[in-house]
């Protein structure tokens, strides 16, 4: 579950292609271009670090600095 609901809601890249919601539940929505929840899963955050288990088991991770989300090599915008 969400230890910090500071940074639930909607990250984008800067093109808006990736779109990826961090829900109050733990669980995020990500959509790519015109593909919608192209990865589903749950997230756990510590700190400005999050965790990430996608629904076939993949994780990842990423880290929040200054309003901007660092993950899988993008970077993400809070969406206003």
């Amino acid at each position: 579950m969400n230890n910090n609901k500071s940074y639930i809601g909607m990250w984008v890249t800067g093109d808006g292609y990736i779109r990826q919601e961090l829900l109050p539940n733990g669980r995020y929505d990500e959509a790519r271009g015109k593909r919608q929840s192209a990865y589903t899963g749950s997230y756990t955050i510590e700190g400005d670090h999050i965790e990430y288990i996608d629904d076939t088991g993949f994780t990842a991770s990423g880290d929040f600095k200054d309003d901007v989300l660092y993950h899988g090599g993008y970077i993400f915008y809070r969406e206003k």
